[in-house]
C-alpha cells in the first residue's frame, strides 16, 4: 500500500479525532472513564434497538437514525481512546492487522 494512501487514511482519522475531542474535554479534562464506557454501551444499545425493531418488529430500517447512533458510538470510542492516550488511527490499524492475521484469505463461512 502506498505511503500517500496510508497518510490520507491517517489524516481522516486524525481529522475526526481532533474535531470530536473539541466537544469532549471540559477545561482540558476528559470525562471519567466510567462515563465514557457507559455512554458507549448505551449508544451501542441504541444501535441494537434499531436493528432489533427492523428485524423483529418489521419496522423499516431508518438508515439516517442508524447513522446518527453509529456516530454517537464513534464519538465515545474516540474520546475513550484519547482519554487513555490511544490514537484512533492506531486502533483502526491494529484491528485491521489482527483481522488480516486471523482471516488471511478473508472471511469464509464454512458448512
Amino acid at each position: 500500500m502506498s505511503d500517500s494512501f496510508q497518510d490520507a487514511r491517517k489524516i481522516a482519522f486524525d481529522w475526526y479525532q481532533v474535531n470530536a475531542l473539541r466537544t469532549a474535554a471540559v477545561n482540558g479534562t476528559y470525562p471519567e472513564k466510567w462515563y465514557l464506557a457507559l455512554g458507549l454501551a448505551g449508544e451501542s444499545g441504541e444501535v441494537t434497538e434499531i436493528i432489533k425493531k427492523h428485524y423483529r418488529h418489521g419496522k423499516e430500517l431508518n438508515t439516517e437514525h442508524l447513522r446518527e447512533e453509529l456516530g454517537d458510538v464513534l464519538w465515545y470510542v474516540t474520546v475513550l481512546a484519547a482519554s487513555n492516550g490511544i490514537d484512533l488511527y492506531e486502533v483502526a490499524e491494529a484491528n485491521i492487522e489482527k483481522l488480516r492475521k486471523r482471516y488471511p484469505e478473508g472471511f469464509v463461512q464454512r458448512g
